[in-house]
């Protein structure tokens, strides 16, 4: 037996994909011990986790994301592009399309610009800024003074801590985001993102994820929420340029919540034997 798998990655954050459309490929009690082994870029494939795509009875496509520590993710935004580019390519959805997450049903648009440039514009929803919904101790937004930042959390599909710094060049990000990442005030962790401000409308930002618990080279959940507390904050306007470490993407903010536009590569597919 042979497994077929496609590598796709987007701004750096890589995933493997596997087609369960036509019925489970995977057991549902193995997918997080698949994604520990195969995730493993020594020993595996390599990647910050494991897509699997789906038939849904809600949507036109259904995503489920596993991470390397073998946890359930409940969105991941540069994994959902990576998710709808593959879909796309198999003419599964049109340009207009709804993927099921476990974050809720998001509306997507997506194409190619040109014969090689495939983009996603994803409806990320309504941001949530309320500790319970975060979920995080206490009541009312979080703004939290943590191993002496000034911490401020939202959920944009999952729970994430924006940290904003001078010099992000040289930030030690892996010995800090630890220690926020785990505190205590966040019930489920967190992910953090560091963040400087580098224009009106523009801002640089490293991310440290739960469930690679490492940095990743992008996260489209954590550039939406940092684009939304730095607009929120005053430091930037509605719609933010974010840098991240593996290239930009695009965040629109509104009152009904943010949207996010970037692109995903396909790298390379294959199988695995059995």
């Amino acid at each position: 037996m042979e497994i077929p798998f496609v590598k796709l990655q987007g701004n750096g954050n890589d995933f493997i994909l596997i087609d369960e459309t036509k019925g489970n490929v995977i057991p549902d009690e193995m997918k997080g011990q698949f994604a520990k082994l195969y995730c493993d870029r020594r020993f595996g494939i390599g990647g910050d986790g494991v897509l699997f795509i789906s038939s849904s009875e809600k949507a036109d496509i259904k995503m489920r994301l596993f991470q390397p520590d073998e946890s359930e993710a409940e969105m991941c935004g540069n994994g959902i592009r990576c998710l709808v580019k593959y879909a796309y390519d198999m003419k599964y959805i049109k340009e207009e399309c709804s993927v099921e997450t476990l974050a809720g049903i998001l509306l997507v648009e997506a194409g190619y610009h040109s014969e090689d440039e495939f983009f996603a514009v994803i409806d990320m929803g309504r941001v949530k800024y309320d500790r319970p919904e975060i979920p995080a101790k206490g009541e009312g937004e979080y703004i939290e003074e943590i191993e002496g930042f000034t911490v401020y959390a939202v959920n944009t599909g999952v729970p994430h801590a924006v940290v904003f710094v001078e010099n992000l060049d040289e930030f030690d990000i892996c010995s800090v985001a630890p220690k926020i990442r785990y505190h205590e005030t966040f019930l489920e962790g967190a992910n953090v993102n560091f963040v400087s401000v580098t224009g009106d409308s523009e801002i640089k930002i490293r991310t440290y994820e739960r469930g690679v618990e490492d940095e990743t080279f992008s996260c489209g959940t954590g550039s939406t929420a940092s684009a939304v507390v730095s607009f929120k904050t005053g430091k930037t306007g509605d719609k933010v340029l974010v840098n991240t470490v593996g290239g930009p993407l695009t965040i629109y903010i509104s009152k009904s919540g943010a949207k996010m536009e970037g692109s995903a590569e396909t790298v390379f597919s294959g199988f695995i034997p059995l």
